[in-house]
């Protein structure tokens, strides 16, 4: 078939091979000088896509004939994987997805922070599959009743129904269906969206990596439910439970997590190894999804840092401590700094753990509580590891006052990055490197580590 200027219209069958990936993860080709974005293709594909959604120079389009496969496509490892939206990139190759991963954090970099060239390092990989630590899943019911959960279609709101999942941790897997059978069972209400009524919204498991401890969490309106505590105690012993927990929402929102959660059998936490210290994570508590690449970057700065035990170090973001506690092990302090009180509660409680002294955190947000305390010495690092939004503006103004010698941001969303290191380089700041890890293989995102210096 021969495309011409004409066929750029709605409907339109037109000859496309695929460059590219977008960091939303559809396949990108170009055609008379105009972007086309074909969700489900590979770079190296060549195929006939029908144009949807046509604007002047881009339009979506859809495979119609794949005409040529690409030598980077493959076979999914998930039999679900052209319905779910959970991964996007798994019929194409490993190798090429961190081939991609590095091509869109340099070219972000460029675009939106300005970086001439940015030095971005080879993406460092992770195992492709088994990789999650979490894995939380709505829950509805079928239109024949029967209770399902799993990941949204993509770009839908329809549930596929998941009985394993090849990207979590192989430990959760049996799992899925048990739980689901046995709410099916007690006849317990499901959450409907759109009317606010029934109970259970979601199911949350959780596994220490390198414990094999297991954490159980069911998000509902409302812990009364029949015969509650006795399922729990009975998927406590069935599955090796570490802990089965109930946390209440109430809101009318697609915020996943409440602010209360109550133990029903075991603990309310897990307890995970991480860089030769000890953790207790909660259901609803932040920490790294890939346990091994977490490690992974930890080792990457703490060989570029090269601590000498006497640095002041403020750690925003903190969470749990994952990284405060680690810094504060190799420096003379640090402080961390968190919004979520309860995380800040476990930071605490996992520094005392390990009987580390030398830190402290403070609940606050970073926007507030950094320019409301500079110290008198300026620190020697600040390290930032905010949300995919980034960082305020606040955030951003505060450091380039602060002039600390030293900044490293980590982020799992390059867009935000590449803005917030415009605004620190026109500050004084200098990009020395940066690091892409793969944090979550089959997906289109990326985790980065970015060194800055002062005056440099």
């Amino acid at each position: 078939m021969t495309s011409t200027h004409a066929d750029w219209r709605q409907g339109a069958l037109i000859d496309l091979t695929i460059d590219s990936l977008s960091d939303r993860g559809d396949g990108v080709g170009r055609w008379c000088d105009r972007v086309i974005f074909v969700p489900d293709s590979v770079p190296g594909d060549r195929l006939s896509a029908r144009l949807l959604h046509v604007k002047p120079n881009y339009a979506q389009g859809k495979i119609q004939t794949l005409v040529q496969p690409s030598p980077h496509r493959i076979s999914p490892a998930c039999i679900v994987a052209d319905k779910c939206g959970g991964c996007q990139w798994q019929t194409v190759a490993y190798g090429e997805q961190l081939a991609q991963k590095q091509r869109i954090v340099t070219e972000t970099l460029q675009r939106i922070g300005g970086l001439a060239n940015p030095p971005v390092d080879p993406v460092i990989p992770s195992p492709p599959l088994g990789y999650r630590n979490k894995s939380t899943y709505p829950l509805q019911r079928s239109a024949t009743g029967q209770v399902q959960a799993g990941y949204y279609r993509k770009g839908s709101h329809k549930l596929v129904n998941l009985n394993q999942c090849p990207v979590q941790d192989e430990r959760l897997d049996p799992l899925l269906a048990g739980v689901k059978q046995d709410i099916q069972e007690r006849g317990w209400s499901i959450y409907n969206e759109a009317t606010g009524t029934g109970a259970l919204r979601h199911l949350s498991l959780r596994v220490g990596q390198r414990t094999g401890e297991k954490l159980l969490t069911l998000v509902s309106q409302t812990d009364a439910l029949e015969g509650l505590e006795a399922q729990a105690q009975a998927w406590l012993e069935r599955y090796s439970l570490a802990g089965a927990c109930m946390n209440i929402n109430q809101q009318r929102s697609n915020v996943i997590f409440g602010p209360t959660t109550l133990g029903l059998a075991g603990q309310t936490h897990i307890t995970e190894r991480f860089a030769g210290l000890e953790f207790h994570i909660r259901p609803a508590t932040f920490f790294q999804i890939n346990t091994a690449q977490a490690e992974a970057m930890l080792t990457v700065m703490l060989e570029a840092l090269k601590l000498q035990g006497t640095e002041t170090i403020i750690d925003a973001y903190c969470g749990v401590g994952t990284l405060s506690l680690p810094l504060a092990q190799r420096s003379r302090q640090v402080i961390g700094v968190e919004s979520y009180a309860e995380s800040v509660a476990q930071a605490r409680h996992n520094a005392g753990l390990n009987g580390i002294e030398n830190v402290s955190f403070y609940a606050e947000t970073v926007e507030k509580w950094l320019p409301a305390h500079q110290p008198e010495t300026r620190p020697d690092l600040v390290v930032l590891d905010p949300p995919r939004r980034g960082c305020a503006p606040a955030v951003v103004e505060a450091l380039v006052r602060l002039r600390s010698p030293q900044v490293i941001y980590i982020s799992c969303n390059p867009a935000t990055l590449a803005r917030d290191l415009r605004g620190l380089c026109a500050g004084g700041y200098q990009v020395t490197r940066v690091q892409p890890l793969d944090f979550f293989p089959q997906t289109p995102h990326v985790e980065c580590v970015a060194f800055l210096a002062y005056g440099h």
